[in-house]
């Protein structure tokens, strides 16, 4: 290094690549290794935090000296470069850094990473995230655990070469044996499976992954649970079932302006948005973490959860603007689903999820980390009801103390005592259950006249349904005016 050079670097003072220290301890041998495991950079001995010249009283045996220290301290070992300048008549030793190709890089058993003008010590699946990225991989490359072809839904896999196909990402032949496709794209390695595999096309995917599910809830008020689902089964799959019971739990309108004879069907969130959302949580999320993704839809918001935060190397800014390169955490996954055009580009999918967003008129959604995982929080329009507040889910010409039919035969049902669903139908006469879901038991839970009398386990076989003061006012009411 130039003593130019050198000027230019005290000038600029400390940050990512650069530092200052007196002398040479082993937090100095910390800075080399965080160095190393970032973008490279220099350690400037002989020179305090402000910058001043100090000076050393090195020498060349003392080079050689650091440089066998740091050789003898770093796994895998770092060979840097040493020079000794002369800066304002006191010598200085620059310690010279690259950026390691394969990466992390450790001193006693601890990974460090530049941040900032800091050295950030790394934690566990942070480390692992650096080596797979190092050497190209990712964990759903990796070989599945006892899982083999016959493990695989083979069906599933023509139908991702038929609709590959025709989206026009995949050129497969009529006739692809799917075997010989799935070795082609790596995601099996003679007949052994690798997680990927399993989690796309696997027979029974959540064994033994069995964190590998989607835990949906409604709640209403933060506390109590409407409504509650487990979906399993492939990721692919996985996508739609959610969906579904987002679309269930809120709210839709129907416009018709006289410009154009369909109707403007209206979400009280953009349903692309809330898509692509739920996606990249499925494509991306820790499978190797032992939490499940977690999708709660309150009164005012909708928050999407999936273990793993996001990548150690990527800022929330650069996320919204899209202004970095895209390194999967699951390559394979991502492959499969960009074929199928379930993603688009890699990396673009916060920015459709912002533009939807604009367009529909809402808040940008919140993007953060939170318990070891990535939340996407989507909430309402400024003008819709605040936070904590239970929003008007009755018909414009209705009334708060008017009581549609359906809901009316319910309460009616319950002022003799709490029943099952079961028990309900069976009164009301109707055997199609969904229908009894949708149009009977769910307005009557949503506007709080009924509860559950086993609020904690909204599935469990014993649960029934009981009248609440609200709703035995209600029906008070009802009798009243008419």
């Amino acid at each position: 290094m130039k003593q130019g050079k050198l000027q230019e670097l005290i000038r600029q003072g400390e940050g990512e690549c650069v530092e200052f220290k007196s002398t040479f301890q082993n937090e100095a041998i910390e800075t080399v290794v965080a160095f190393a495991n970032s973008e490279g950079g220099s350690l400037v001995l002989g020179v305090d935090n402000n910058g001043a010249t100090v000076g050393t009283t090195f020498g060349r045996e003392t080079t050689a000296t650091i440089l066998n220290r740091i050789a003898s301290a770093t796994e895998p070992t770092v060979v840097p470069e040493v020079n000794l300048l002369d800066l304002n008549g006191e010598t200085v030793c620059v310690i010279t850094v690259s950026e390691y190709p394969l990466k992390p890089v450790s001193t006693r058993g601890r990974c460090y990473r530049r941040v900032g003008n800091a050295n950030s010590q790394m934690p566990p699946a942070e480390i692992a995230q650096m080596h797979m990225r190092s050497t190209g991989t990712s964990w759903d490359a990796l070989p599945a655990t006892g899982k083999t072809v016959a493990d695989i839904d083979l069906e599933a896999v023509a139908a991702y070469i038929d609709l590959s196909t025709r989206t026009g990402r995949k050129r497969y032949a009529a006739n692809s044996d799917p075997v010989e496709v799935l070795r082609k794209l790596e995601l099996v390695n003679g007949d052994q499976a690798t997680w990927a595999a399993i989690l796309l096309f696997g027979k029974r995917p959540q064994s033994p992954l069995i964190q590998a599910t989607v835990h949906c809830g409604r709640f209403r008020e933060k506390i109590h649970i409407m409504d509650d689902r487990l979906i399993e089964g492939s990721a692919l799959y996985q996508i739609n079932e959610t969906m579904d019971f987002i679309q269930k739990h809120i709210n839709v309108r129907f416009e018709i302006t006289g410009e154009k004879p369909q109707r403007d069907t209206i979400w009280d969130y953009p349903l692309d948005a809330l898509r692509e959302a739920v996606t990249n949580a499925i494509c991306h999320r820790d499978y190797a973490s032992s939490s499940d993704i977690q999708i709660k839809v309150f009164d005012d918001s909708i928050r999407i959860w999936n273990p793993g935060v996001l990548a150690y190397d990527l800022s929330f800014e650069q996320l919204r603007k899209g202004t970095y390169s895209s390194h999967p955490r699951n390559k394979l996954i991502a492959q499969i689903f960009y074929d199928l055009e379930i993603i688009e580009r890699y990396g673009s999918g916060i920015g459709r999820i912002d533009n939807a967003c604009k367009e529909a008129g809402l808040p940008l959604p919140k993007i953060e980390n939170q318990g070891g995982g990535f939340t996407v929080i989507f909430s309402k329009a400024a003008t819709a009801t605040p936070l904590g507040e239970e929003p008007s889910i009755q018909s414009p010409t209705q009334s708060p103390t008017q009581l549609s039919d359906p809901v009316l035969m319910v309460l009616t049902c319950l002022v003799d005592g709490p029943k099952s669903s079961g028990e309900l139908r069976e009164s009301l006469s109707i055997r199609h259950r969904p229908t009894f879901r949708q149009n009977y038991l769910h307005p009557v839970l949503e506007r709080g006249f009924a509860e559950f009398t086993i609020p904690n386990k909204p599935s469990s076989s014993l649960q029934k349904y009981r009248i609440t003061k609200e709703g035995m006012r209600a029906l008070e009411i009802s009798h009243r005016e008419t």
